[in-house]
């Protein structure tokens, strides 16, 4: 089998990281993972800077989530990033699981940690005809 590559191995620590942290019952903490200027886009709507993401994500009106990924890729950028595309199911209290897409974009910062500059999130459901 053959090595990781290093943003292959940033991108697959960041997805856990960020999944075991919503899952958990206080998502406050999911803020961290953002840069300050990050911006968000949450079913169409926009949040720009870490409070608003925060705020965002610590808001919504569930009381237990879970998540399971079913697939996710990963691609270096030219300019340095990470560009990852999640797709999995999630189950938000005791409604029927659902699917959905999450595209993020990793920058690394001034003392090499790695920060979301951009997260964009859909439901499933938007891929079927009404």
């Amino acid at each position: 089998m053959a090595e990781k590559e290093i943003w292959q191995t940033i991108g697959e620590g960041f997805v856990q990281a960020y999944y075991q942290q919503f899952d958990n019952t206080d998502r406050s903490s999911l803020g961290l993972l953002y840069a300050d200027g990050a911006c968000l886009t949450w079913e169409g709507q926009p949040f720009h800077g870490r409070a608003a993401i925060s705020g965002k994500l610590g808001s919504l009106p569930f009381k237990r989530i879970k998540h399971l990924i079913t697939e996710q890729d990963f691609q270096p950028t030219i300019d340095s990033c990470i560009l990852i595309m999640v797709f999995g199911q999630l189950q938000a209290d005791d409604d029927p699981p659902m699917g959905f897409h999450q595209v993020f974009m990793l920058k690394s910062a001034p003392n090499g940690a790695w920060a979301c500059t951009n997260d964009v999130f859909r439901l499933g459901i938007h891929n079927i005809p009404v």
